[in-house]
């Protein structure tokens, strides 16, 4: 079943985040100013169970959901997830994927795997040690990291999608660094835009290296030739070295929109449902799932919720600001 909202996206991808907590410090998500030795986590009671989480999703696919992306916080840090895993891969006709840091992968790559988890991503800003610990503020070396990316490999996921963050003054030196480390891996890497995701990070314009200086430091050293997308909806402008050595995506949502082709929702750790990567508040069915109900009303709920989806921020903010450092006020945003 197709679910469109009044754009006429469909809904096809759904990110669930499993825990608010990390064992990084990213500038970008998590930083320590804010999120330090005070800061106030989840409480165990006021996360979605995984009976919640995979009801919610079981709904989702109901709705014309086909991928499914565990994230968190970090995923790795909420016990039993190979368990939820195995729960969501017999729900059947569904592509599941996982994205995390990857400093515990050694330890749940291979029952990931059993459980039949399709995909995994991970995320690396730098491949030098110094600014890999500047970009995640963490005690962990990129050594780490990369023994994740291997043990992936090693329980069988064909290959791994590997995440950096590109942030001015902190890791765009890392582009071509990046690329040539992974030049024959078999991985895919991105590069993604630092974005003005959330209240927490930070953001300015000035510290957002365009995908097209991404893609211009890349061609400096290899020629480089388009690939199509992989899929509608696909996010990444798709590159290829021209000696066939490695694929790279460009993740350009601040300097080229992607809103009209967006099929994604989320799903937060503590039950809310967002429909933009941008909004700041979502909508609750955690007090849905826990309160008298009857049969149907959580797919009532998406539906409507799904269905009355606007969304289209970065296309707004780009309308109106035309240059990136131009702050857009967040109100905006009420899904």
């Amino acid at each position: 079943m197709s679910t469109l909202d009044l754009r006429g996206r469909p809904l096809r991808d759904l990110r669930v985040s499993l825990t608010d907590r990390c064992n990084f410090r990213c500038g970008y998500c998590m930083p320590r100013e804010l999120f330090g030795a005070g800061h106030q986590y989840l409480a165990a009671d006021e996360l979605l169970t995984f009976d919640e989480v995979e009801e919610v999703v079981r709904t989702a696919v109901d709705l014309g959901v086909r991928t499914v992306r565990l994230t968190g916080g970090e995923p790795l840090l909420r016990p039993g997830v190979a368990d939820l895993v195995a729960r969501l891969a017999a729900i059947g006709d569904l592509d599941l994927a996982m994205t995390t840091n990857g400093v515990l992968l050694g330890r749940h790559a291979a029952a990931l795997r059993a459980a039949g988890l399709d995909r995994m991503t991970v995320s690396l800003d730098g491949i030098d040690d110094a600014t890999f610990r500047r970009a995640s503020d963490s005690p962990f070396g990129v050594s780490a990291v990369l023994d994740g990316i291997d043990a992936a490999v090693e329980a069988g996921f064909p290959r791994v999608k590997v995440n950096a963050v590109v942030r001015r003054g902190i890791n765009e030196d890392q582009v071509v660094p990046l690329v040539e480390h992974f030049r024959g891996s078999g991985h895919v890497l991105r590069f993604i835009e630092f974005m003005d995701v959330g209240s927490t990070n930070g953001w300015t314009g000035s510290e957002v290296v365009p995908a097209a200086e991404i893609r211009a430091a890349i061609e400096a050293r290899w020629p480089v030739e388009e690939l199509p997308p992989s899929r509608h909806g696909e996010v990444a402008q798709r590159l290829r070295l021209r000696d066939g050595s490695a694929e790279v995506g460009l993740i350009s949502s601040m300097s080229s929109p992607f809103c009209d082709t967006c099929t994604r929702a989320r799903l937060t750790a503590d039950g809310r449902v967002h429909t933009c990567l941008f909004s700041s508040t979502g909508t609750d069915v955690r007090g849905l799932l826990r309160g008298s109900r009857r049969p149907g009303d959580l797919h009532t709920l998406l539906r409507r919720v799904w269905g009355g989806r606007d969304d289209r921020y970065s296309e707004v903010r780009s309308a109106l600001t035309r240059r990136a450092d131009a702050p857009v006020e967040m109100s905006y945003i009420g899904g």
